[in-house]
């Protein structure tokens, strides 16, 4: 056996550091890769770039048939690429290609079920399938590549690490409602929510959608003459986490306001509620830090979003805090993470 640490004592942040050695430096930073489509020209006075990113959804990791049909998994799958292709700045997807490995006893009603999910989020939010390959295996298992682009004539990049001490923490919607959606699904009991409640609850958690939206709104709502500085991620691994990742990448400190988190409607008076807020995860929302101008229009702009916190310099107390103690925001101890 070789000998070192497992990825079960590495975890997951620390095994990304560590494959990144094998990558230009700074590549695995973000929530896609850019690559540079050439020059701009006379003919074509644009700079385009590929925006890359691929995504792994597993049987008993991220999907269940106890809670979750084919044809959901499917959309589930397409939407998480493309909510990472939102978190770098596109505005819409190119298209995407599909890397299948089943057992050889799976219906291929599921197969084509969860094909059928991948082709509705694709008509609803852009993109095609492109193509991918398929495998037997001893779980089903979909790893999907998506394709976007960004061009200097409609915004630009979206960066974790270009956020700046002073720059407000902007969400563009609500947080937790995945997550109640998922206990929902679970069995849980809420007697406390209406029948719309559970609706919306479980119809956000089988099928998000990627935020192509806000960021035609960012781009639209710039200040004249403010150039373009955009840190940002989508919060597929939890609102805090996202701020999280924003701060350490930008060498700064989150303060996030509590009075402020943007706790979604049906989970007032749930003991639950701010916990599945910060780290529900799944909402796949944006989290952006923009400079103060440039939020007041955003938040003008885009309905539903809400200023959270503020970017400031780094603080010996940690790179995620609240803003009215100063103390840190911790994970709860049943917040998931791979490998273990």
């Amino acid at each position: 056996m070789p000998e070192g640490p497992t990825l079960a004592e590495l975890g997951e942040a620390e095994l990304i550091r560590r494959l990144g050695a094998f990558a230009p430096t700074g590549q695995f930073g973000d929530d896609a890769a850019l690559l540079a489509l050439g020059r701009s020209t006379p003919a074509c006075p644009h700079r385009l770039q590929l925006v890359v990113n691929t995504d792994v959804l597993v049987e008993g990791v991220h999907f269940s048939d106890a809670t979750t049909g084919a044809t959901d998994v499917g959309w589930r799958a397409a939407a998480a690429n493309l909510s990472d292709l939102a978190a770098m700045g596109c505005q819409d997807a190119l298209g995407i290609t599909v890397g299948l490995v089943a057992p050889g006893h799976t219906p291929w009603s599921w197969v084509e079920g969860a094909y059928a999910g991948m082709s509705e989020l694709l008509i609803a939010h852009g993109g095609v399938l492109l193509g991918g390959d398929c495998s037997d295996g001893r779980q089903r298992l979909l790893a999907i590549t998506a394709l976007g682009r960004l061009a200097d004539d409609r915004g630009g990049p979206i960066r974790r690490g270009d956020g700046r001490p002073g720059d407000h923490l902007i969400s563009t919607g609500t947080h937790g409602l995945s997550r109640l959606g998922l206990a929902l699904l679970q069995g849980a009991d809420l007697p406390s929510l209406s029948a719309a409640e559970r609706e919306r609850a479980i119809g956000a958690h089988r099928r998000p959608r990627p935020r192509f939206d806000a960021v035609a709104a960012l781009a639209g709502c710039r200040p004249t003459g403010l150039p373009w500085r955009v840190a940002g991620c989508d919060s597929s691994d939890g609102l805090a986490a996202a701020a999280e990742y924003l701060a350490v990448a930008s060498g700064c400190t989150a303060l996030l306001e509590q009075a402020a988190l943007p706790v979604a409607a049906g989970l007032e008076g749930l003991a639950e509620a701010e916990s599945w807020c910060l780290w529900g995860g799944e909402d796949f929302e944006l989290v952006l830090a923009l400079e103060p101008a440039w939020a007041d229009a955003l938040l003008e702009q885009l309905e539903g979003s809400s200023r959270i916190g503020i970017l400031t310099a780094p603080q010996r107390a940690g790179a995620l805090l609240w803003s009215e103690g100063g103390e840190p925001i911790r994970p709860p101890g049943e917040a998931f993470r791979h490998f273990t």
